[in-house]
């Protein structure tokens, strides 16, 4: 490519700036350094806290439906590539809660960390029944990769958070690969501590608010997994945070958990964080668990305590 060339499409690529809605398609100028996305759509983009807040869609392989996910772009992907903290949104929420109500942005501008919020399922599939409850179907894909005929083929949230979510992050954003965490609420603590769990060296570090700690025992649990995974509970089991700490052969991760207690589903049982702190002091993991006076199960709550669990990532990403 002449040099001619080479400036030619520099500037054009520095000057174009996509709008909502804007399709991309493979492109390769390695003489420029652009990074082009493939197979994403932008379907909004907002200035906030010196950053970009985007959200695209994308054709998912393992679900089998179109998928959204927010991303935050800090203002230090200008200079090159960061590290990437993943959230995972507990029951009935879309990629928009976390990005709109947990004011996260702030503290990954001051850290420079990309924050990825994918879906809690797939949407729209045509399966009887996917919206007939908040707490199974529809916002409730519980992080596992179902094995029941009726939702095998797309409730796969599991494999989409661990295998191809991140392939597309890694492809199409600035990233550093090799640095990466997670972090999740509810649903989405319990998911984000599983995954972790059985992928050691994945992720630096992993954090939850009010996680379903132990779901073979809970309601919420015992109802996604026999729908999903049958009635064979050994099988529950590669989904249960207390179980996969007892089996757990990697390196060491600094589990941080916050707790509202004033949290309606930890009076109901369906948190269980007693039974996380028995798992990890029976297997020696480090953990911290914070209970806190007044807090509730809502993002009021997540909000107060975000900026030291994107701390807690930081410490890990940046090491």
């Amino acid at each position: 490519m002449s040099k001619c060339v080479q400036t030619t499409l520099h500037t054009l690529c520095k000057r174009y700036r996509p709008t909502a809605g804007d399709q991309y398609f493979p492109l390769t100028v390695k003489a420029t350094g652009i990074r082009t996305m493939v197979n994403l759509q932008e379907v909004s983009n907002n200035k906030v806290f010196g950053g970009q807040q985007k959200v695209f869609s994308h054709q998912s392989t393992e679900l089998k439906c179109t998928m959204k996910f927010g991303i935050f772009l800090p203002p230090a992907v200008e200079k090159g590539k960061v590290p990437v903290l993943y959230w995972l949104s507990g029951l009935t929420c879309t990629e928009q809660n976390f990005i709109s109500k947990a004011g996260a942005q702030k503290y990954a501008t001051e850290h420079g960390l990309i924050l990825v919020a994918p879906d809690t399922s797939p949407r729209g599939v045509g399966i009887e029944g996917e919206d007939d409850s908040y707490d199974f179907g529809s916002g409730a894909g519980f992080y596992v990769d179902a094995t029941q005929e009726k939702w095998k083929t797309n409730y796969r949230m599991y494999s989409y958070i661990t295998k191809e979510l991140p392939a597309l992050i890694n492809a199409n954003f600035p990233t550093i690969p090799d640095r990466q965490s997670i972090f999740g609420h509810s649903m989405g603590g319990h998911g984000a501590i599983v995954c972790a769990l059985k992928n050691p060296g994945m992720f630096r570090s992993v954090s939850a608010f009010a996680p379903i700690s132990n779901p073979t025992h809970c309601a919420w649990g015992k109802k996604a997994f026999a729908g999903y995974l049958g009635t064979d509970t050994k099988a529950w089991e590669e989904y249960d945070s207390v179980c996969l700490l007892h089996k757990y052969n990697g390196p060491p991760i600094e589990l941080l958990v916050d707790q509202g207690k004033a949290d309606n589903f930890l009076a109901d049982k369906q948190l269980l964080p007693d039974n996380l702190i028995e798992a990890c002091t029976a297997t020696k993991s480090p953990v911290v668990l914070r209970m806190q006076e007044g807090y509730d199960h809502s993002y009021f709550f997540i909000a107060t305590f975000i900026e030291d669990h994107i701390k807690h990532h930081a410490k890990f990403l940046k090491a």
